[in-house]
Formats: C-alpha cells, sequence, structure tokens
C-alpha cells in the first residue's frame, strides 16, 4: 500500500517523460509552423506544464534532502537544486538561440527581481500582517549581500562599460569573471556550513526544523532515493528547455513583445516552487528560512551561472551578452540599496515589504515600456 502511494505521489515523473518522449518524436513536425495562436499557445503551455510539475517535483525532494541533512546545508541543497535547473535550461536556450545571446543575462536579471524584491517583499508582507514584526539574523543576510553586491556590479553592470563591443566581455574579462564568481561563492559556501553556520540559522521557538510535516513533507526516505528522484525530474526539463524555446521566440517575435520576457518566463519557471516554499516559511514564523531561500537563489544564480553560460560560450563560440541596459542599472542598484537597508535591522515588518513589492513591479512596467 505504502508503495502504491509513493509511486502514486511521482505521477509528474510520468507525464514529464511522456511529453519528453513525445516531444523528441514529433517535436519537429509541431514546430513547423506555429502561426496558429491556439496551436502556438498549445506548443508553449505543454512543455511549460511538464517542465514546472518537475520544478515542483525536483524541489519537493530537495526539500526532504534538506530536512534530512538539516539547516543550513538544507537551504544550500534547495538553492543548488534550483540553480541548477537555472543553469541547465539556460543552456539549452543558448544552444538553440543565436550567435548573440542575451538570455543568461535577462534570466539573472529577472531571478533577481524576482527574489530580492518580489519574493523578499512579499514574505515580509505577508509575515508582517500575520506577526506585526518579525525578526532574522542580520549576519546571515549581510553575508548574503556582500557577495551579491560585487559579483551583480562585476557581472551584469561593468560589461555595459568596457572596451569588449556591446554588453558582452573580453576572454580575458570572461575568464576573469569566471575565476572570482566560482571563488568567491566557494569562500561563502566555506563560512555558510562551516565556520559561521551560527550566522544563518536563527535560534528560538519560532524556528522549528524537527517536523517534517511543518515544511509540507508526508514521507522521508534515504538521501539516495531522493537525489536519484532529483536527477529523473532533471531530465525532462533538460530536453524539454530546447522545445519551449522554440514558441517562447516566435510568440515573442509574433507579438512584438520585448526579448526579455523569455528571461522572465526562464525565472519564473525556476523560482516557482522555491518561492512557495520561501512563502510558506514566512507565514509559519520562520522569516530566517524565507530571507536564506531568497537571498541564496540570487547569489547561486550569479555565481554559478556567469561561470557557466561564459563557458558555453567558449565552447559554442556565441557571443554571450552580460550587460543590462541603463534602465535596467538603476533598477538594480536602487534594489540593492534598499536591500542594504532593509537588512540593517533585525526586525522586519510591513513597510519594508511593501517597498520590495513596489521595486518588483516597477520592474514589471520597465519591462513592457
Amino acid at each position: 500500500m505504502n508503495r502504491a502511494r509513493r509511486l502514486l505521489r511521482e505521477w509528474p515523473l510520468a507525464f514529464g517523460a511522456a511529453t519528453t518522449l513525445a516531444f523528441l518524436l514529433q517535436g519537429p513536425s509541431w514546430m513547423r509552423d506555429l502561426s496558429n495562436p491556439g496551436w502556438l499557445g498549445v506548443m508553449f503551455a505543454w512543455p511549460f506544464v511538464a517542465m514546472l510539475l518537475s520544478a515542483f517535483a525536483l524541489v519537493r525532494h530537495a526539500e526532504s534532502v534538506a530536512h534530512i541533512v538539516g539547516e543550513p546545508r538544507g537551504t544550500l541543497v534547495l538553492t543548488l537544486a534550483v540553480t541548477g535547473l537555472e543553469a541547465m535550461v539556460i543552456a539549452a536556450m543558448m544552444y538553440t538561440g543565436p550567435k548573440e545571446s542575451a538570455v543568461a543575462r535577462d534570466t539573472m536579471f529577472a531571478v533577481i527581481m524576482i527574489a530580492l524584491n518580489g519574493l523578499v517583499g512579499l514574505c515580509m508582507l505577508l509575515g508582517g500582517l500575520r506577526y506585526r514584526e518579525q525578526t532574522l539574523n542580520l549576519y546571515g543576510a549581510n553575508a548574503f549581500l556582500a557577495v551579491i553586491l560585487p559579483l551583480a556590479s562585476l557581472g551584469l553592470i561593468l560589461p555595459a562599460f568596457t572596451s569588449a563591443p556591446g554588453a558582452s566581455t573580453s576572454t580575458l574579462h570572461s575568464v576573469f569573471l569566471i575565476v572570482v564568481s566560482i571563488g568567491l561563492y566557494a569562500i561563502f559556501l566555506v563560512l555558510q556550513t562551516r565556520w559561521h553556520r551560527d550566522y544563518f540559522v536563527l535560534a528560538g521557538p519560532s524556528e522549528v526544523h524537527d517536523d517534517a510535516a511543518h515544511h509540507g513533507l508526508s514521507e522521508l526516505h534515504s538521501t539516495t532515493y531522493h537525489a536519484l528522484l532529483m536527477l529523473a525530474y532533471l531530465l525532462p526539463v533538460l530536453v524539454l528547455s530546447k522545445q519551449l524555446a522554440k514558441p517562447i521566440d516566435y510568440g515573442i517575435e509574433a507579438l512584438e513583445a520585448p526579448p526579455a520576457l523569455s528571461g522572465l518566463i526562464v525565472a519564473i519557471l525556476i523560482l516557482s516552487p522555491e518561492s512557495l516554499a520561501a512563502i510558506r516559511a514566512a507565514r509559519a514564523n520562520q522569516l530566517q528560512r524565507s530571507i536564506n531561500l531568497a537571498l541564496g537563489s540570487v547569489l547561486a544564480s550569479i555565481s554559478l551561472t556567469i561561470p557557466a553560460v561564459l563557458t558555453i560560450g567558449f565552447v559554442t563560440d556565441k557571443t554571450v551578452l552580460l550587460g543590462l541596459p541603463p534602465t535596467d542599472m538603476v533598477l538594480l542598484v536602487v534594489s540593492l540599496s534598499v536591500s542594504i537597508l532593509t537588512f540593517a535591522l533585525e526586525r522586519t515588518n510591513v513597510l519594508q515589504g511593501a517597498i520590495h513589492v513596489l521595486l518588483f513591479l516597477s520592474y514589471l512596467t520597465l519591462l513592457f515600456e
């Protein structure tokens, strides 16, 4: 009985596998003519839903591993799983896209805006409405920001002002970014998991980590079991991302929508499961876990995606555009500045949440300007 229930719970894997097989066999013929709006919608919605279900299931198993290993390693497992999804989807879309690709830049910027403003703001807003004030560990939040700020500046702002053509980077600059991104993130991981684990945990009655049901985990199995299923759910996402790129590109061109919209779609796809986990934690008065998830997603996205896409650019001879347009630069600087002010105090309230949500709405408005 338990085995049957366990198999039924993994139905998204069957749906994802069936969708992947269908698109591998019939995808080229189905994508040949996307001029019909209804058919275009089907070709977008079908693989997107399959990828979204797989992403939710993958994060569910990552949360199980996170519960087994405990905090702060648990949050790290979750953010690395989501960032792995992001890097693979971006790589697949770059592979099928034009020689000059801005999808990595647009996706990273969308992740920053969603996580740093939308998710952080919504968590603080919901938590503030329910508890009036919530407490977090400033050492952890500021450790995240201390690495996010220079990496975002070096990776997303500086490339627009170098001698390389357009918003790309020279070979020397690309190698420098790869080394610095990986190096800083490695140092941060040592600090987070070994030297200063207490920075990322808020001791007290509001931080409950020993109840699996509290995190929506009805069953826990071995780490190997959950890790294997994470890999199984990752495969449909990787294969279908190539198929999804075609209707997205066609739809953006046909509707004359901003090209950066593709980055927003990818960011929504990969951040949705983790966002729900962060919102659940905030509503349970575990704001520290919400902030770890949100800021961890931003940091992992920048520090791991930049080396991945630049390496792919070297291998495939594609030009990776990283420098943001001026409007996005201003929004990024404002968002980082407000975050520094937000995490200067250990207590948060509704006002701080509303400010971050406002910045996220500004991003959405400027995207379609």
